[in-house]
């Protein structure tokens, strides 16, 4: 029996009624902070940013499964107001959020890969740290209803799964392709990264329509 958050999220899962134009102003920034780097040549920031967007992906996508299989609930579901539900626990404003979001991180990183923090080696403290920091708003967001949880292993009691699986992968990921030697390398990791979202949403979304 599904709960009643995966209902209401059902309900209104690529529902375009819902469409706000809030969207292409955001959609303009993403497409804005990702030219800038282009601008700059910055290809290890453009790449990281990239992969960590499509490791968001990939969770979602996986999510998704979850509930199709379960018909129970999703590990986290996104119920409340959207301009557009893409996946039963990713809204096109979290989408536009992770696109940003690798960037953004990734302009922490100190240009000396081998500079320790209290000890800790740099992408491995801001990975940590960072990771963190995103469990700590999934709390607030899921206090108010925003994002929610359904399974007692993944939940307020149970942080440790949410800061392994839902977070840290997409730091070390993202700040592994910033750190590759070559700019082919970073772009043919992406485009597997992103070749491995696409065939998930075609093969589970558009033909067996698990999504």
């Amino acid at each position: 029996m599904q709960t009643a958050a995966a209902t209401r999220a059902l309900d209104i899962l690529r529902d375009g009624n819902h469409f706000s134009w809030y969207v292409i102003p955001l959609l303009a920034l993403v497409v804005y902070v990702y030219a800038v780097e282009v601008e700059r040549k910055n290809w290890s920031l453009f790449f990281a940013g990239l992969a960590f967007w499509g490791m968001d992906w990939f969770n979602e996508i996986w999510n998704s499964l979850v509930f199709h299989f379960t018909d129970y609930a999703p590990v986290w579901g996104a119920p409340a107001d959207t301009a557009y539900l893409i996946l039963i626990g990713l809204n096109i404003e979290i989408c536009f959020m992770f696109a940003i979001a690798g960037i953004a991180f990734g302009k922490m990183l100190p240009a000396n890969v081998g500079l320790k923090v209290m000890g800790v080696p740099n992408r491995w403290f801001i990975a940590i740290s960072g990771s963190i920091f995103c469990v700590v708003v999934e709390y607030w967001l899921n206090a108010i209803g925003a994002l929610t949880w359904d399974y007692s292993w993944w939940n307020r009691d149970a942080p440790w799964l949410i800061f392994l699986f839902g977070y840290l992968p997409f730091f070390a990921v993202s700040f592994w392709v910033h750190d590759l030697p070559s700019t082919g390398t970073q772009a043919k990791v992406v485009s597997a990264i992103f070749g491995i979202d696409i065939a998930g949403i075609m093969v589970f979304g558009v033909w067996l329509q698990w999504l």
